[in-house]
């Protein structure tokens, strides 16, 4: 009934912007200005996909009413849009897909008219380049508030990047209810979903790890004696039904005085190996004062790429503490030196054969020069590793120094140190926060989570990515009402992009989440 009611809210709001639309068209006489018009989002001199929805965007001008022009660069295609007082610009979908295809590789023009009184005023037109790559059509991500206290009205959904359609694939419980005050989070798909395998996890009441396979939904209790914590970031194998999980012991703490609002820290992390077809796990390393987080494969399914801290501290917590007293005791001496610890990029060689990894291997050592790293991403063709460097820690999502990096792996493969062949990526970094990234299918598109419209909110930008290894300008993800990504008092988490749609019904999953008779126990190696 709420999304009958929701979607006749929609529809009844689309007729009447409609109705009130003026009509579009260009005017005869304007008077041009310099300084160019004032647009949210700020699609001005971005790449985009040729398969990408709308760019629709408002104009913060004076103005009763305005017009905008899109022309493909050879003057053959055109589209014309008007807006009234609100400067909302919507795009028709057919109108934009036309143009999209018939100017891959090369550029379109925009030209925004202001009426003012009985004159137009022209703003300078600005540019977006129509790239030859696609995009895959499909993103999802975590909703949550951006608040500490309670579970409430979160949930995993999945949007279409052809189009402003969003689904949710699990909600926690009815939105005004008190009663399902459950975690939701990592939606992490194998290989972009082609294989229709997924899962996330499910913290607090009903808690457990939501494994999809096509429409088949189960749930695995994944804590047992031989792993730290619980099972926390995977990553899955690209081939095999294989994850590495980190296993983590994490909390939170709070700032009484800082720009940063939350410090979220492990005071334990080790590196666990989980074969989904046998429902066994075992560990790959498990050490005391190292702290092993944010696993991924290479493409090949060869090598992991992890990242790791040494926190001496950590070794003087007395073993004879167990249980939740050596918990408290490893969680305050970590609080207590916070801005201390610092991870760098690891990597594990591994035999898909004999199921084993190597010893750990040095790839940057990120404290020597005062930084940070953390969610090594590796491009699909093996040649990037995408990562975000910060001060200290690994949960850069709450820190404002937190930028993107790459590193070119084939260079580092050729002889060249790593310490040289890493840079920011300059055009997609803010000055604010930019924290978890994915890569596209093709490695030509990263998604990324950033803070730079108002520090408050992460919002995905999507950037392209060439085959040289520049980063263009990013653009905030399309809606049908260009302001609702500030209306919107949600953050987005965790995006990930996939090639095709979850197969598995919000029912399906649903119950696999609440049947905690149907739940199965991880086995022990």
């Amino acid at each position: 009934m709420r999304l009958f009611i929701n979607t006749l809210l929609v529809a009844a709001a689309t007729l009447l912007a409609t109705a009130c639309k003026p009509d579009a068209v260009v005017p005869a006489e304007s008077v041009d200005l310099q300084a160019p018009a004032r647009i949210y989002p700020d699609y001005s001199n971005v790449v985009i996909p040729p398969n990408i929805a709308p760019l629709n965007f408002m104009v913060r001008e004076e103005g009763s009413e305005f017009v905008c022009r899109i022309s493909s660069t050879d003057g053959r295609n055109e589209v014309l849009t008007a807006a009234g007082e609100d400067g909302k610009f919507r795009i028709d979908s057919l109108e934009w897909r036309g143009i999209l295809q018939a100017s891959r590789g090369n550029d379109l023009e925009v030209n925004v008219y202001a009426r003012r009184g009985d004159k137009w005023m022209h703003y300078p037109p600005f540019h977006i380049t129509v790239a030859t790559d696609e995009i895959d059509p499909y993103l999802t991500y975590r909703l949550i508030e951006p608040s500490y206290e309670l579970y409430r009205q979160l949930g995993i959904y999945e949007r279409c990047l052809t189009n402003f359609h969003e689904r949710p694939i699990y909600e926690n419980g009815d939105t005004y209810s008190l009663n399902n005050n459950h975690c939701v989070n990592c939606h992490t798909p194998q290989q972009y979903g082609t294989g229709g395998n997924s899962l996330f996890h499910v913290r607090g009441d009903h808690g457990g790890t939501i494994f999809i396979h096509g429409d088949r939904v189960e749930r695995i209790n994944m804590k047992n004696d031989s792993t730290l914590g619980n099972a926390v970031y995977p990553a899955w194998h690209p081939a095999k039904p294989w994850i590495v999980f980190s296993s983590n012991l994490t909390g939170q703490a709070f700032h009484i005085i800082d720009s940063d609002k939350i410090e979220v820290i492990d005071y334990g992390s080790d590196l666990v190996f989980y074969d989904v077809e046998e429902n066994r796990i075992s560990n790959i390393t498990k050490t005391t004062v190292e702290m092993e987080t944010f696993p991924t494969w290479a493409p090949d399914g060869k090598r992991l790429y992890y990242c790791s801290a040494t926190f001496t501290p950590l070794g003087e917590v007395p073993d004879t503490l167990k249980g939740e007293d050596h918990t408290l005791a490893c969680s305050d001496s970590v609080i207590s030196h916070y801005n201390q610890v610092r991870y760098r990029l690891m990597t594990l060689d591994f035999d898909p054969s004999s199921r084993r990894f190597s010893a750990p291997h040095l790839l940057l050592d990120c404290p020597a020069m005062a930084k940070s790293a953390t969610l090594p991403r590796v491009s699909p063709d093996g040649r990037w590793l995408l990562f975000t460097m910060g001060d200290y820690g690994q949960f850069h999502i709450w820190h404002k120094t937190s930028d993107l990096y790459i590193m070119d792996l084939h260079a580092v493969a050729q002889g060249i140190s790593p310490a040289e062949a890493y840079r920011p990526l300059e055009a997609a970094n803010s000055n604010n926060v930019e924290s978890y990234h994915t890569w596209s299918s093709n490695g030509r598109w990263i998604v990324f989570s950033s803070r730079r419209d108002d520090s408050s909110y992460t919002r995905p930008y999507i950037c392209y990515f060439d085959a040289e290894g520049k980063d263009y300008k990013p653009f905030l993800l399309p809606q049908e009402d260009p302001e609702m990504n500030l209306s919107r008092t949600k953050s987005y988490n965790i995006p990930e992009f996939a090639k095709h749609p979850v197969k598995a019904s919000f029912d399906n999953i649903r119950r696999a989440v609440y049947d905690d008779e149907a739940v199965r126990r991880v086995k022990t190696q």
